[in-house]
């Protein structure tokens, strides 16, 4: 493919970032520039400083390719407030639109852009652009559709929602803002099928794409890591809130003491699930580990955990996992259940005891746990490498770059 010129336009990148989106879209900008491409990337400073005062922990380093250029203001929070509040760039127009005008892109990708001023950001720039539903931003005023923070969202109740989830109601919603704004895009790429068929099923009809995210996925030579551990342990990686179901690992691991849980993460939850961790030993918080560090805990691991009481659009945290030959343990729910059901790498449960049971018959039964360890890792090296995923993605930009100069005069 020739080189091409790509600006990534997202809220969280690292190491300003809280999960998963931002790692996939840092690996995504250092696959593409590893193969010639260049690759910018705007992305909200204000945002990450909103929630967190601090610098982060954990440090990223850029290929040269990669180019960064981040949003600031001298108040992170109310810059924050009034891009979420107006849906549009308001603090950082004027720098944005200098940029696209002084810039000649092939390829506009917006990932989560909801503190980036979207939906009126997604009108800048006259590059073919595709938007990647990393969550349900378009659908969802929370995000999640986690319904009053409690459950699964069945019905709509947005507006009840959105106060109980201690946001501001977004009122530019109820007007064409967001539908018109989609119009710029291009394509729409969702991870899963459940995510495509979700957004379709809540209204959006522009026509969506699907293009499953990548993880890396170690050669057998990488694999032969040592333990972290001198007990068997079972794994959780993500953020540390309620949708993420962390605390009802916790119910479980009151009473069974056969095995540890490491739970690897941070988030808005850590401190109340730390408190209701004290009485048990052998589970262990590990907080932010850098994505690199990770293989030796996922190998070892019994199997990771996904406990998640929300819809994901892909669950990366599970076919990193896979990739790795480690099986999975996932809540029968969204993009979870696609993935484990298609990939066959693990096991699904609805009940705690039906989670409970899934996981003494991972650790007592070694050669369940490898035919499932086996079969998820095949289909990651099918479907989930850097190359396969480069492959469509690079033809996905080819056929967009032919059909639009092909329009013109």
């Amino acid at each position: 493919m020739t080189p091409r010129r790509f600006c990534f336009v997202t809220t969280f990148y690292p190491p300003y970032h809280f999960g998963g989106d931002g790692v996939f879209v840092y690996r995504l900008a250092e696959a593409l520039a590893a193969r010639g491409h260049r690759v910018d990337v705007i992305h909200s400073i204000d945002a990450y400083r909103a929630k967190v005062d601090a610098e982060p922990s954990v440090a990223f380093t850029d290929h040269p390719n990669v180019r960064r250029i981040g949003l600031q203001s001298a108040h992170p929070r109310w810059s924050a407030l009034q891009v979420h509040q107006s849906g549009h760039p308001l603090p950082y127009a004027a720098q944005l639109e200098a940029h696209f005008a002084a810039n000649a892109y092939d390829v506009i990708h917006y990932h989560n852009v909801s503190l980036m001023g979207a939906p009126s950001i997604l009108r800048m720039g006259t590059a073919v652009k595709f938007y990647t539903t990393h969550e349900y931003w378009l659908v969802c005023p929370t995000h999640v559709l986690f319904k009053n923070d409690r459950e699964a969202c069945t019905s709509r109740a947005c507006l009840s929602c959105t106060l109980r989830s201690h946001r501001p109601p977004q009122w530019w919603r109820a007007t064409s803002q967001l539908a018109d704004s989609l119009e710029s895009v291009d394509a729409v790429l969702t991870p899963s099928r459940f995510a495509r068929d979700r957004h379709a099923s809540d209204g959006i009809t522009k026509p969506l794409t699907l293009l499953p995210h990548f993880v890396p996925v170690p050669t057998d030579a990488e694999l032969a890591v040592s333990s972290p551990s001198v007990r068997p342990y079972f794994l959780y990686v993500g953020r540390l809130e309620r949708l993420k179901g962390v605390q009802d690992l916790l119910t479980i691991f009151s009473t069974y003491r056969d095995a540890d849980l490491l739970i690897v993460g941070s988030g808005e939850s850590e401190a109340s699930l730390r408190a209701a961790a004290q009485s048990m030993p052998h589970v262990h918080f590990l907080d932010t580990v850098h994505p690199s560090a990770l293989d030796s805990y996922i190998q070892q691991a019994i199997a990771l955990l996904v406990p998640s009481l929300c819809y994901e659009t892909f669950a990366l945290s599970a076919a990193e996992a896979m990739a790795y030959g480690t099986p999975v343990i996932g809540r029968r729910i969204g993009a979870v259940q696609e993935l484990l059901e298609i990939s066959g790498g693990g096991l699904t449960f609805e009940t705690l005891a039906e989670c409970r049971a899934a996981m003494e018959r991972m650790r007592l039964e070694p050669e369940v746990r490898a035919a499932f360890g086996d079969a998820g890792r095949a289909f990651a090296q099918r479907e989930w490498t850097i190359e396969v995923h480069l492959a469509r993605y690079e033809a996905l930009v080819e056929s967009h770059l032919e059909t639009r100069a092909a329009r013109r005069p």
